[in-house]
């Protein structure tokens, strides 16, 4: 049954909203429109309103993958689809639920305080159950996407609800559909995970490794390599509650054996992840560390000092700020290595 029968757009619908607390770079931006909308009654209350037709939308969740790039000429959609629960279970697997407005991290503590391992190392990822898959998030040797059983998404043209498996998403590393042919089109409104009962710790990254390590455990279980990761991304990363920033800015480049040998050969030091295709992973912090940009500021933004993938807002800064810092890194990786960088966060504005 709808919880919300006789919802009108009326109670819904904002005009002029800023967005800066709503995008964890903390950019200043506003919304024509804004509605925070928590159940598909109210969703498609708003879409059928009249004042509101036909202009461009921008679902957003946490905001944590997000660069405004100035206000934003349309609908601005705020996810807060909640709850969280186990819809199934057969011999091999826990299936668990979760609204697409579910903070990530929490739902990741509530699986594992509920006896369901599989997402610990994706611990303290910003953002929300929704954004998940759009981004497919990964960490420490996990991508979502492994995790991944369903979801069930609003389709924003059709007006109807459209459920999608692991190969509709077309999933890649830090990418999906939804980063592709269906990029604005959708809001996911919960996302299903398949957690297997037969759980192997893993501790393959060597900062995971030396943590535990460090604590005495040997067998670590499920909370204890969350706790381990926690520990280790409050260390490296800063707190987007302190300053603002969204997470790692680049993706891993990833080149074939021939490019990897040239860079080997002239930068023995890369640190390089070899991928089932034969492909190879290269460490883009390592890579924008040795152009010089660890801790460097270019105006109001620059790399973190802690962990050059990372920019971080030192106070003011607009999103025209972050592009022209973004394309400075760019370029100086470029030159140096020859290696191009792609930014992971979705930009959205009049211009993007």
């Amino acid at each position: 049954m709808s919880r919300h029968p006789t919802v009108s757009a009326d109670s819904l619908l904002r005009q002029d909203v800023a967005l800066d607390s709503l995008n964890t770079l903390r950019l200043p931006a506003r919304a024509a429109w804004f509605a925070a909308v928590d159940d598909v009654d109210g969703l498609r209350a708003v879409l059928d309103d009249p004042r509101v037709a036909g202009l461009p939308r921008l679902v957003i969740g946490g905001g944590s993958n997000l660069v405004l790039t100035g206000d934003f000429p349309g609908l601005v959609l705020h996810v807060a689809f909640h709850g969280r629960s186990r819809v199934q279970e057969d011999a091999e697997a826990f299936f668990v639920r979760a609204g697409g407005g579910e903070n990530w991290h929490d739902f990741v503590r509530w699986t594992l305080e509920m006896g369901w391992p599989g997402l610990e190392n994706l611990s303290l990822i910003p953002g929300t159950v929704g954004a998940a898959p759009v981004q497919n998030i990964g960490a420490y040797g996990i991508e979502m996407a492994e995790h991944f059983y369903s979801l069930r998404a609003y389709d924003l043209e059709t007006g109807k609800t459209v459920g999608f498996d692991k190969r509709d998403c077309a999933f890649g590393y830090r990418d999906s559909f939804f980063k592709q042919a269906g990029k604005g089109r959708y809001l996911i409104a919960a996302v299903t995970f398949r957690l297997p009962k037969a759980w192997k710790a893993n501790t393959g990254y060597a900062d995971v490794a030396r943590e535990l390590e460090a604590r005495g455990i040997n067998q670590p279980n499920a909370l204890q390599v969350s706790d381990a990761v926690i520990t280790i991304r409050r260390r490296k990363l800063p707190d987007p509650a302190e300053i603002g920033n969204a997470g790692s800015f680049f993706k891993n480049p990833v080149v074939d054996a021939a490019e990897h040998a040239r860079l080997i050969a002239l930068h023995p030091g890369l640190p390089s992840y070899p991928q089932p295709d034969g492909r190879i992973k290269l460490a883009a912090g390592w890579l924008i560390e040795q152009a010089g940009w660890k801790g460097r500021r270019l105006g109001p933004v620059g790399c973190y000092e802690k962990q050059a993938l990372v920019l971080v807002n030192h106070g003011g800064a607009t999103g025209a700020d972050v592009i022209a810092t973004s394309a400075a890194v760019r370029a100086d990786v470029r030159a140096r290595f020859g290696v191009e960088l792609e930014p992971e966060p979705v930009f959205a504005g009049p211009a993007a």
